[in-house]
C-alpha cells in the first residue's frame, strides 16, 4: 500500500465511509482497509464525531488523488479534480480506453493495409508514400 493510498483511506474513513466502501474506490482487498483503520486509530470508535463531513449529494472524490471534487450544478459529473490528475489516470488505465474507430486502409502507393485511427478519408500509410507517389510519377 503506497502513502497516497494511505492518506486516501484516512480521508475517505474520516468523511465517514465504510471499510466496502473505501475497498472499492481504492480497488483494495477491504481486510485491508480494516487492517490499516484499526493499526492508525481510523475505526468508527476511535474517529472524532466533530471532525466528520456530513456527506452530501453531490459530495464526490477525485478518482486519482481522492480530494473531494465540488460539482457544478447541473453539469456532467466530474470524475477528477483537475487535468493533471485526469492525464495521470488515463495514462495508466489504457487498457479502459475504447478505441472504436478503427479503419483498415490500403495504402495507394506501396499498396501495404495499415490501421487508421479516427480517420477514415487516409489515402497513404506513411508521408514517404505520399510524397512519393505524389511527385515522384
Amino acid at each position: 500500500m503506497t502513502n497516497k493510498q494511505k492518506e486516501q483511506i484516512a480521508n475517505l474513513r474520516h468523511a465517514g465511509y465504510s471499510y466496502s466502501v473505501i475497498a472499492d474506490k481504492l480497488g483494495l482487498s477491504v481486510n485491508t482497509i480494516k487492517t490499516h483503520c484499526k493499526r492508525h486509530g481510523l475505526s468508527s470508535k476511535e474517529i472524532d464525531k466533530s471532525k466528520l463531513v456530513i456527506r452530501a449529494a453531490n459530495l464526490h472524490y477525485c478518482q486519482e488523488c481522492g480530494e473531494v471534487v465540488i460539482q457544478p450544478p447541473k453539469r456532467k459529473l466530474k470524475r477528477f479534480c483537475s487535468d493533471k490528475c485526469r492525464m495521470k489516470w488515463w495514462n495508466t488505465h489504457q487498457y479502459l480506453i475504447k478505441k472504436e474507430a478503427n479503419y483498415n486502409i490500403v495504402c495507394r502507393n506501396c499498396g501495404k493495409q495499415f490501421v487508421s485511427y479516427g480517420n477514415k478519408e487516409r489515402k497513404y500509410c506513411c508521408h514517404a508514400c505520399y510524397i512519393q507517389d505524389r511527385f515522384e510519377k
